[in-house]
Order: C-alpha cells, then sequence, then structure tokens
C-alpha cells in the first residue's frame, strides 16, 4: 500500500471528519455587512464541489436561499443583482476563478476569498476583501469540509443560516467513529469495479452526490467514469444499453425516504440492465441528518476510489494530466 500511495492519501480520507471544526474556525470573524439576494460562487474543480453538496444541506434546510454558481473566467449576471460572492481557489492560482475576482473588485461588488494561500489571498489582502484561509497541503477535491463548513459559517455570521455548527461537528465525530465500516464497503465495491467503467446514478435530490463519485473515480483511480440522475435518465441514457460497448457497472445511490416511484424506477432499471449483462450496485444512502447522508456516502465513494486506484497500480494522489494541461496553457 505504502509503495503505491506515496503521498499517504488514505490518511487525508482518516483525517476527512476533523476538516469541519477547522473550516468553521477560519470563518468565525468574517461577518459580510448588508442584505443579499442570494450567493454566487466561483470556483472550478475541487473547489467548486463543496458548492454542490451546500446546496443539497440548505435545501434540505428550507433556507430558501439561492446559490448560484460561475464555472469559468466571467461573472454571470445574478452575480451583480445583490448577490454575496465566494470566491473559491484552494492553491490560490485558479486562473478562472482570479480572473472572477479581479471582475468583482472592478465593479466593487461584496465578495469573500477561501483558499489556502497563493495569488487570491494576496489580492484579497491588497484590497480589503475579507478571506478565510483554509489549511494547505492536500489536492483541492479533499478539501470539501474546510469549504463547506467556512462558506456555512460566512452564511450563519450573515444570518442567511441556521446555525448548527455544534450538530454538525458532532455528526462528524460519529461519522469518523463508523471509518472503518465505510472504509469496508468501499473496499467491496472497488472489487465490484475493477476492469469495469463506473456509472453512478442518484435521484435529482443527491445527483450531485453521484457526479463527485464519478470525479473521485476520475481523479483518484485514474479511470473513466459517468453519472446521472432519475427519473431523467429513464427517459434517453438508458436507451444506449441496448448496444454497450463497454464492460459497465452501475452505483445507484439509494435514500429509503426516497419518492417511492423513483426507488421503483431504480430497481426496475437495474433488471433490465441485468438483462443486457450489466449488473448494479445498490449502495443506501445512510444517515440521521442530512449532514450524515452527504458525507457518508461521499466517503464511500473516497474509499471505492482509492481501493480502485490501489488495483490499478494507481497513486491515488497526483493528477499529472491536469498539471501538464496547465503548463501548457501558460
Amino acid at each position: 500500500m505504502k509503495k503505491i500511495d506515496k503521498e499517504n492519501f488514505r490518511q487525508v480520507i482518516l483525517d476527512f471528519p476533523k476538516q469541519f471544526k477547522t473550516g468553521f474556525d477560519t470563518a468565525k470573524n468574517i461577518k459580510p455587512k448588508g442584505k443579499f439576494k442570494s450567493i454566487t460562487v466561483s470556483g472550478m474543480g475541487g473547489s467548486a464541489l463543496p458548492v454542490d453538496i451546500l446546496k443539497i444541506y440548505l435545501n434540505e434546510k428550507e433556507t430558501n436561499l439561492e446559490i448560484f454558481q460561475n464555472r469559468g473566467y466571467k461573472l454571470p449576471p445574478f452575480a451583480f443583482d445583490n448577490s454575496l460572492n465566494f470566491l473559491n481557489s484552494y492553491s490560490g492560482t485558479t486562473e478562472e476563478t482570479l480572473s472572477s475576482l479581479e471582475e468583482a473588485l472592478k465593479n466593487k461588488l461584496p465578495a469573500i476569498g477561501f483558499a489556502a494561500g497563493g495569488k487570491l489571498i494576496d489580492i484579497c489582502q491588497k484590497n480589503s476583501v475579507p478571506y478565510a484561509v483554509l489549511p494547505a497541503g492536500i489536492q483541492p477535491r479533499c478539501a470539501t469540509g474546510y469549504f463547506f463548513s467556512a462558506m456555512l459559517q460566512v452564511l450563519i455570521n450573515a444570518g442567511m443560516a441556521e446555525d448548527e455548527t455544534e450538530e454538525i461537528v458532532r455528526s462528524a465525530e460519529k461519522i469518523a467513529e463508523n471509518m472503518n465500516k465505510l472504509e469496508e464497503q468501499g473496499k467491496k465495491i472497488s472489487d465490484q469495479l475493477a476492469e469495469k467503467t463506473p456509472i453512478i446514478y442518484a435521484s435529482e435530490k443527491f445527483s450531485k452526490l453521484a457526479m463527485i463519485w464519478k470525479i473521485k473515480l476520475n481523479e483518484n483511480a485514474k479511470t473513466p467514469a459517468f453519472w446521472n440522475f432519475y427519473p431523467e435518465l429513464n427517459h434517453n441514457e438508458m436507451v444506449g444499453f441496448t448496444l454497450p460497448q463497454a464492460k459497465f457497472h452501475i452505483i445507484s445511490l439509494l435514500d429509503k425516504n426516497e419518492h417511492p416511484q423513483n426507488i421503483k424506477r431504480m430497481k426496475i432499471t437495474a433488471k433490465l440492465l441485468e438483462g443486457k449483462g450489466i449488473e448494479t450496485t445498490f449502495v443506501e444512502i445512510e444517515g440521521n441528518n442530512v449532514f450524515e447522508k452527504i458525507f457518508s456516502t461521499l466517503l464511500i465513494g473516497d474509499w471505492t476510489s482509492y481501493h480502485l486506484a490501489l488495483k490499478y497500480n494507481q497513486d491515488p494522489t497526483p493528477v499529472k494530466m491536469v498539471e501538464d494541461l496547465k503548463k501548457l496553457l501558460t
């Protein structure tokens, strides 16, 4: 394991539940002035994933807070409509996010930076923009807990979200206690995925969990993976399996409290695909609250991708192709 996992990615996963308390602390003194219609978050790659999760969390809390995402160089129109702008870049050097920050400054938009260092922090300091400095030393896709809790703390401070920080920290500790079980579950799933192309499905409510599983498989296990959600996929994608051109394996993220028709769809779809030689593994979304459901499910995905990386003799930490692309862009 140590010969392959040279940067001890395993320990990063084990330490993940500790990120939430730390993230809250990094933003405890950031208190935006004024009232806002929405928040607009600019971020790419691993720095954007926490926004997708924050949406699920706040939707369950029925805050009615609109959260817009910007995954590009230019701020979208809603960023200018009384929106609080978050600029997320774990490295602090993401060119798309820095471009959006400069545009926010040029138009004197309310903004807050989130990074582990780099040029983003330098720009914030120079322009008196509030910022949260996240702990450095890990891959951006692994810093989801830091971003999630830091952003949530700012929203709490601004009166835009209910303060449930103590409950979240307790839930994170509970998840840590169950880590061995989560790893064992992920390891078993990795056995089923070996030498196959994973496709992750979920309901629309938890669709972004499927997307993040897909990304973890891409970046950690260095393998293609795809995702979609119910009921939409039953109206198009499933027809593509009439003539499958590769060996696929479906991971279906199942919430027992989901709409009964969606649960029925998942099970019927699994039977139909079985007839085409495609197996489905159901992963139950478990937890006493939405926080536990989200992050327990994501950790199973982390462990799945980690053990699949080991099977493929791949170091799960580096993303060489991404770094090569950045060099070619400069």
